[in-house]
């Protein structure tokens, strides 16, 4: 078997070999690629492109300002809110009311969400009825809300609680279901006890889920207090639009919509920072550590 294996290798030497050349165009493309602060700078070179062909359009006209202004009028806009400290208090205002029904919300899923997970009695007593209020858009029930809690803050804790409910408790069950058996079989094996089974086996294999959940919830926080704010609100972001549509103020409704955004994203990132925190062990995540490192 020996022989054979050097004959073939004999006979392999005997081929000619194709050799790949690397351009050093090729060579600077890759490297230029792979530079961190190119790919951050990339996923913004499509927002900025619309922001050229909108001031173009204005511009030239083709557009008119009480339609959609400007990105200057818009910009010009933030500024006098910033100045007049307006714009900052609104969103402090508007962030404690979205992050304190993510903190009620969430944390009731998150519980029952483990309690259904770990317990198949607790899922018995509980999923079922759980999954029939899931089904019932917690916009639509604003009227009856309102009839409730009246129009101060309680009725929009209250709906952002529970937008961001089923998210978190939805991907915490399935999450706890889908941990690998025989992970947990080897625990057993290695004599771990209920407590320890759940920090060191369970509660890992379900992280993954859990923040999956978690980035939903943000996306639904944000959208849900959207709404929630045209409720007779006072102060806040909503507050702002609301003024600004009585007054048809087009450049300030912008400027509260571009902010909707930007909130949307930056919690979108932190969930990601979370998931490359917390999920280091895992094989994919630190496969996505290097190549955001450049490595």
């Amino acid at each position: 078997m020996e022989s054979s294996l050097q004959s073939k290798a004999l006979k392999s030497a005997d081929l000619p070999r194709t050799t790949v050349s690397v351009t050093p165009r090729a060579t600077e493309k890759a490297n230029w690629l792979k530079d961190r602060k190119v790919r951050q700078l990339l996923p913004w070179l499509v927002p900025l492109a619309i922001l050229i062909v909108w001031q173009s359009a204005a511009s030239l006209e083709l557009i008119t300002s009480r339609v959609m202004p400007s990105p200057l009028a818009v910009i010009k806009a933030a500024v006098d809110l910033a100045t007049s400290g307006q714009l900052f208090g609104s969103i402090a205002i508007s962030t404690e009311r979205a992050l304190s029904g993510l903190i009620v919300g969430g944390g009731i899923g998150f519980a029952l969400g483990l309690s259904t997970g770990l317990s198949k009695w607790s899922e018995v007593l509980l999923d079922t009825t759980v999954q029939m209020i899931r089904t019932i858009p917690n916009l639509g029930l604003i009227p009856l809300v309102i009839l409730w809690f009246g129009i101060g803050d309680s009725a929009r804790l209250f709906l952002i609680s529970l937008g961001v409910f089923f998210p978190i408790y939805v991907n915490t069950f399935y999450g706890i279901r889908s941990v690998d058996a025989g992970l947990i079989e080897m625990g057993r094996t290695y004599g771990l006890s209920g407590w320890q089974m759940f920090r060191q086996v369970i509660f890992p294999g379900a992280l993954p889920s859990i923040l999956v959940g978690l980035r939903l919830s943000l996306g639904i926080m944000w959208l849900t207090l959207i709404v929630a704010e045209t409720i007779a609100v006072d102060s806040g972001i909503g507050f702002i639009a609301n003024e600004a549509r009585e007054f048809v103020r087009t450049d300030r409704l912008l400027v509260i919509v571009i902010l909707y955004a930007l909130l949307g994203k930056g919690s979108d990132m932190i969930t990601r920072f979370l998931e490359r925190r917390l999920l280091r062990w895992q094989p994919q995540y630190q496969t996505q550590g290097r190549v955001g490192n450049g490595r």
